[in-house]
């Protein structure tokens, strides 16, 4: 089966989501691990093996046990009263305790039963009507069953977890906002993109997926790393992270400037952090030969005064001595492996400069925290013309300073603010209507396509982008005609 066919199994080391009824949480697959989810604790060990979707029941012991499909007998008509009116809640309706509940779970009764004998000890159930009764059983299961459904992660099982669980960390960027910039974005396999974000990975992990592996993407990062929390959430297999390069946004200036350097770099990096070490290595080796050499004097020397004592302080340096040198050793390989890595570091920064010195990327993806118009100002300078970018803000007022701003600066067209709405339905029947929980508002979005910016306009002087263009002389008489 493919990685993510339809008949994928469930396998240690896995990312995988817990559902229940719309409740999401994202965890790992691995042995002998308590799980919380839902007031719940279980293991997932018995899961390992079974198909994704599989709904698992929990049972003594937190031990998973695949749900059996059980045929709901209610072929017999129900009582059921005529409407609500003489129910009076007052809390004694119900002849079980909590106690004699409790009792029965320690039992290790099933939670199908609890329900059962609950409906049998009610005195109201049967006054209630239809409706109110498949309510009061719906909520019963709930509470006493314990069913868990297992699914693979996908962008929209995630985008839904992060948005009720942490909208905060997403930027409350709702999960049809996120469609809407995927296809906004015209994001698909070979695609070269360019992703700023600060939803801990979510966009970028969307982008990817959609990629589906193919194409490559630049991921631009403040600070000192980029965020990558909800892309690791994804279990995307490793070759999707061979085209994934990142490239600090504190770099972007000296780059369109023609600054930019990776800091200290030596002429090669690797070759001259390799000699260096050498040298170092050699010359303690020379040292060390040194030392053999001139030995018959040195051993000479102290044999004149050779008292006991001294002959033991003697040892004990020599234990030091040793005990430094392997210090020494552990340090100087620390050392190597931080320059090896400080070396790789500035070989992908390289390799990121170097693609969007290209300046042809296909697409432009913002969902920060930061205010869009210096990033795309700066960011759209990179991706070639005729190519969607898409801008996500929580609040209108920042995307409508940027769109008045690029409207000046030219070199886009088509640009639109947007905003989508979103409205959930209940649907069963004889009541379906909206749920009554709506939400307040998923940000906006401002979208465009870039074109080639005018010379005069032009803030790069970049003498392929100005061969491109269409001669001065026919512009120049189309603003001079007469009004």
């Amino acid at each position: 089966a493919m990685e993510g066919g339809p008949s994928a199994r469930i396998r240690e080391g896995d990312c995988a989501v817990l559902k229940r009824d719309e409740v999401f949480k994202a965890v790992s697959v691995l042995r002998r691990r308590k799980i919380i989810f839902e007031k719940q604790w279980f293991y997932l060990d018995n899961a390992i093996g079974h198909i994704y979707g599989t709904t698992f029941e929990v049972t003594s012991g937190g031990n998973l046990q695949p749900k059996q499909e059980v045929e709901e007998t209610t072929t017999e008509t129900k009582e059921a009263g005529t409407d609500n009116r003489n129910i009076v809640d007052d809390g004694k309706s119900q002849k079980l305790t909590h106690d004699d509940i409790k009792a029965l779970k320690d039992k290790g009764i099933k939670g199908q039963e609890i329900v059962q004998q609950l409906i049998e000890n009610s005195t109201t159930f049967r006054d209630k009507t239809e409706f109110a009764q498949d309510k009061y059983i719906k909520k019963k299961k709930k509470k006493y069953e314990a069913v868990i459904t297992i699914v693979k992660p996908s962008t929209r099982i995630l985008s839904t977890m992060y948005y009720a669980r942490e909208p905060g960390k997403i930027n409350h960027l709702r999960y049809d906002t996120l469609a809407q910039m995927l296809t906004l974005g015209n994001i698909h396999a070979g695609n070269k993109m360019i992703v700023m974000e600060t939803c801990a990975g979510l966009v970028l992990g969307a982008v990817m997926e959609r990629m589906g592996g193919y194409g490559s993407i630049i991921q631009m990062y403040p600070g000192g790393g980029p965020v990558r929390a909800a892309t690791s959430c994804f279990g995307f297999p490793k070759p999707f992270f061979d085209n994934l390069h990142e490239f600090p946004l504190s770099k972007v200036q000296s780059l369109l400037s023609g600054t930019f350097s990776t800091e200290t770099l030596p002429a090669d990096p690797e070759e001259s952090a390799l000699v260096e070490e050498e040298s170092n290595g050699l010359s303690e080796e020379k040292q060390s030969s040194l030392q053999e050499t001139e030995e018959e004097p040195a051993t000479e020397a102290p044999m004149d005064i050779s008292t006991t004592e001294e002959q033991d302080t003697m040892d004990i340096s020599a234990e030091d001595v040793e005990f430094k040198e392997n210090k020494e050793k552990e340090n100087k390989e620390n050392v190597r492996e931080k320059q090896i890595k400080q070396w790789e570091r500035r070989k992908k920064l390289k390799e990121a400069a170097a693609l969007l010195r290209e300046k042809n990327a296909d697409g432009l993806i913002v969902a920060s925290k930061f205010h869009p118009t210096p990033l795309l100002l700066s960011l759209l300078e990179f991706v070639a013309p005729s190519r969607p970018f898409v801008v996500y803000c929580q609040y209108k007022e920042p995307l409508l300073e940027c769109y008045t701003k690029l409207r000046e600066r030219g070199g886009v067209i088509n640009m639109k603010l947007s905003e989508t709405w979103l409205r959930n339905y209940q649907v069963l029947p004889d009541r379906s209507h909206p749920k009554l929980t709506m939400s307040g508002g998923g940000g906006y979005l401002l979208s465009g396509v870039t074109v080639v910016l005018e010379k005069g306009k032009s803030d790069s002087t970049n003498s392929e982008a100005l061969k491109m263009e269409e001669p001065l002389s026919k512009r120049c008489k189309l603003q001079d005609l007469p009004c």
